[in-house]
């Protein structure tokens, strides 16, 4: 069998990981669209939040319903049509995760996100990652442009938070701490 280069397992990890479940697949095939139609250098926790809100009911009902999904899907579809112009030119990276290896066409918040989701879902039942696994993970992250669009659309990062801890998908306490660092919590 012939060997792959780190940047084809890294393409391969993206496309086809056996971790990802339906849901959060989709949502990575959509962000990875959406990045390349507005011309970004990455895929950022933006862009998957925003994929994730198209592709996963669970993770839509993890808002407060009808008035706040729309004013963030308004804010998402701004985001794309000239609000994120300002992000192109940088990498999503706050400094405040654990290095990940570097997986092509993310930003390295994106891909701790990832790799967050599937290490939740393999913690609480071996299973591939959910959306809500992979939303738990982008907003973990105060810095992740996710919650920054998040708290610019006027929703509760934190009340979020206590809606999927309420969730069928357990606690996300445990998680943010040691994905955050130091029990620090994302606002």
């Amino acid at each position: 069998m012939p060997r792959q280069s780190p940047r084809d397992q890294a393409a391969q990890a993206t496309h086809d990981d056996p971790r990802l479940g339906a849901e959060p697949t989709a949502a990575l095939a959509a962000a990875r669209r959406r990045a390349v139609r507005d011309g970004d250098r990455q895929i950022d926790t933006a862009h998957l939040l925003h994929s994730l809100l198209e592709h996963d009911p669970e993770v839509r009902a993890a808002f407060d319903g009808g008035p706040q999904l729309a004013r963030l899907l308004g804010y998402l579809v701004q985001r794309s049509i000239g609000y994120g112009l300002r992000w192109q030119s940088g990498v999503e990276d706050s400094g405040a995760l654990p290095v990940v290896t570097v997986v092509e066409g993310l930003s390295p918040l994106a891909a701790a996100a990832l790799e967050q989701a599937c290490a939740r879902a393999a913690r609480r039942d071996g299973a591939p990652a959910h959306g809500i696994d992979l939303l738990t993970a982008i907003v973990a992250d105060p810095q992740a442009r996710a919650v920054e669009v998040l708290t610019h659309a006027g929703i509760d990062v934190h009340g979020l938070r206590a809606r999927i801890e309420d969730g069928p998908e357990g606690s996300l306490e445990g998680d943010l701490e040691e994905y955050v660092g130091g029990g620090e919590t994302a606002s």
